[in-house]
């Protein structure tokens, strides 16, 4: 079978562009025919690897260009972007013939259906379908969000089918019928997880506002005039870096926080760390919690939409803390750092409850979806 996958691009170290390099590389050993098409590459080399075979594409759009713009500089460039990706892109589908086109929901989501090139099309979604509202944006781009939430259900519809992750999402977009909830595969598996004994409390992801690392920093200002011995290392970069670091000053936090640079050893870390701690305002299926689960790390967690509350047993294997009880994510991670064997009981727990993520288990499901197909 042929597979093209339109992104925006492979060279981020988020977890879409990680579940796809995972996804295209087992697809690819079983001997199915992938192709990765992307818009805003800009000559880099993908973060994750790809094995060799898997043809790579650039439309060469550059949608990031105009990021820092206003809005009126972004409505002017913006439509012709949108017609140049709508020639490159149907070429390039008429020279590849591939059997399915996957769209990860960028800016290709809204052009893909009316290519007429002879493939089924498929849409896939990492976020929540609130994600837009969930930008925190006033004024006319709190229209703008309203807007593209509405244009988004539109959007979904003439897909074969559309795939979300978690049915917490499901629920958001009531009754589609071309719906289905597949989740992320794990991207690796370990006999040697975390036994818990060291006193690192770790957290991963961009420095942006969905990730709300500033709360975590202001939470953990409260925590570690009591555990003077424990450390937390957020893993990351972004644009918030500067005001995150200068916030660690603030709060006189340099000696107990790290804001470490993004890493390929993420297994090691979670091996070395006791506890996953998760801040964000908003998600998908958060591959970070995946991993830690993995790993054997408990997790304290805000029930953000959407991915906690598929992921997380409150009391079992980690703690889901509903948004804004700060109060009781603190007493959650007190008592998860006082509590070793709770550590490893909980640990243990989430292991067991990350094997239905594991590849071979979500892979069936991706290809029972694209043999349905035909």
């Amino acid at each position: 079978m042929k597979i093209a996958y339109c992104i925006p691009a492979t060279s981020n170290s988020g977890g879409m562009e990680r579940v796809l390099s995972g996804k295209a590389n087992y697809l690819a050993s079983l001997g199915h025919e992938l192709s990765i098409i992307t818009t805003d590459q800009r000559g880099k080399a993908p973060f994750f690897p790809f094995q060799e075979g898997i043809a790579q594409y650039d439309l060469g759009i550059n949608y990031d260009e105009n990021n820092d713009e206003g809005i009126l500089s972004k409505l002017r460039s913006y439509p012709g972007k949108k017609r140049l990706h709508r020639k490159r892109l149907t070429a390039l589908l008429l020279e590849l013939r591939a059997d399915v086109v996957v769209s990860m929901f960028g800016d290709d989501a809204d052009i893909l259906p009316s290519i007429q090139d002879g493939s089924r099309k498929v849409l896939e979604y990492h976020f929540s379908k609130l994600k837009r509202l969930q930008y925190g944006r006033k004024g006319l781009w709190r229209l703008v969000d309203l807007l593209r939430t509405k244009l988004d259900e539109r959007t979904v519809r003439p897909y074969d089918r559309f795939v979300v992750l978690t049915e917490e999402d499901r629920s958001y977009w009531g009754a589609l019928p071309n719906i289905h909830v597949i989740p992320n595969p794990l991207p690796f598996t370990t006999d040697t997880p975390s036994d818990c004994s060291t006193h690192r409390v770790v957290a991963a992801g961009r420095y942006d506002f969905q990730k709300n690392f500033e709360l975590l920093l202001h939470l953990w200002a409260k925590v570690a005039p009591d555990f003077p011995d424990w450390h937390l290392d957020i893993f990351g970069d972004g644009k918030l870096r500067g005001e995150l670091t200068a916030l660690v000053e603030k709060l006189g936090l340099s000696s107990s926080v790290t804001l470490e640079r993004p890493t390929h050893q993420m297994q090691e870390v979670y091996r070395t760390s006791s506890v996953y701690v998760m801040t964000s305002r908003y998600e998908g299926l958060p591959m970070v919690l995946l991993e830690a689960q993995q790993m054997g790390l408990p997790i304290v967690s805000f029930a953000c939409p959407c991915g906690p509350r598929d992921v997380i047993t409150d009391g079992v294997d980690g703690f889901l803390i509903e948004v804004g009880d700060e109060e009781r994510f603190l007493s959650s991670l007190k008592k998860l750092m006082t509590d070793e064997p709770m550590r490893r009981r909980m640990g243990e727990a989430a292991r067991h409850a990350s094997e239905r993520y594991q590849v071979d288990v979500v892979m069936q499901q991706w290809q029972e979806l694209f043999q349905g197909l035909f």
